[in-house]
């Protein structure tokens, strides 16, 4: 193999694992026409066609899916041995690839984003936030954040908090109208916010405690969002009654914005872990991001008494 036959072999393996030129494009920061044109090139060179394309999509094909096969590990042991190299600079520098539930951007991920770009001027983070848990390594991503008892066992985990208390509120407005539900049962009475994932389309089952079990209850209601953060302002405009993390609304039950509902029946899950692929080498970068949070995690937690322990 001649030494040019390599390029665009990080072009050809984006867009095997975004399946389409665009997004790989956008991972890569430049233009679709860009990386069409290198992989157009590589088949060239390798004298076989790699993609099916269509104008409404792209797939490997039989010898694409062999390249890739063998191409893809070793262009990222290649990319690690690079990130070895972090720690003979003065910082970690290139982009790290988070893929996290919109409510975790909203309890501490924002604020654990904009410290660790702060103090480390040479990194860029990309986060892509979904509720629906994703395949990180074929989705490209360097890490992922869900609760832990969601994280796949072949993945490493970092825990990020303990533990997470799930709660039911509805707002004063609602509760003036429509009373407050005395048992579980009587949810099926009340209007009930509803929260759908994107990715499978099913609907969440509300987890509630009863006698030290838990047990999953189907609502109903006049609203269904695909949004976790979109959830506390349904609460609010006192559209129904909704099932969300405490931390999230904790502020808005303190100054009495929301009320609670069924508080005996609340569960605590287990808390938000950080995950990633098994690796003989772990990234600089991604080692330095798990630091980090974990140390502004501690810090928010010394400074924010309503928050739960961490």
């Amino acid at each position: 193999m001649k030494l040019n036959q390599l390029d665009g072999v990080l072009a050809f393996v984006t867009v095997a694992q975004k399946r389409g030129f665009t997004a790989a494009a956008a991972q890569l920061e430049v233009t679709p026409s860009a990386v069409s044109q290198a992989v157009k090139q590589l088949e060239d060179r390798l004298g076989v066609r790699l993609f099916n394309r269509s104008t409404r999509s792209v797939s490997l094909t039989e010898a694409g899916t062999c390249f890739y096969g063998r191409v893809a590990p070793a262009l990222g042991e290649l990319t690690e041995a690079a990130q070895v190299l972090d720690v003979y600079r003065a910082g970690p520098t290139g982009l790290l690839r988070i893929n996290a539930p919109n409510v975790v951007w909203e309890i501490f991920l924002r604020r654990v984003v904009a410290g660790f770009l702060a103090e480390q001027p040479g990194m860029r983070v990309e986060v892509q936030l979904e509720d629906g848990f994703v395949d990180i390594i074929e989705q490209g991503f360097d890490a992922g954040i869900r609760l832990g008892e969601s994280v796949q066992r072949d993945m490493v985990a970092a825990v990020l908090t303990r533990s997470e208390q799930s709660c039911v509120v509805a707002s004063p407005d609602y509760v003036k109208r429509r009373g407050v539900p005395a048992t579980i049962e009587s949810l099926s009475e009340h209007a009930c916010v509803r929260f759908r994932f994107r990715g499978s389309g099913s609907v969440y089952r509300w987890e509630l405690m009863r006698e030290g079990q838990i047990v999953e209850v189907e609502v109903d209601g006049p609203l269904t969002l695909s949004d976790s953060r979109s959830l506390r302002e349904a609460a609010l405009d006192g559209i129904g009654i909704v099932y969300t993390f405490q931390r999230l609304v904790a502020d808005d039950l303190a100054a009495g914005r929301l009320v609670p509902v069924l508080a005996d029946h609340w569960i605590r899950f287990g808390g938000f872990s950080l995950y990633y692929p098994n690796r003989a080498q772990m990234p600089a970068k991604l080692r330095m991001f798990i630091d980090y949070c974990k140390a502004a995690l501690r810090e928010l937690e010394a400074t924010t008494p309503k928050a739960l322990p961490l």
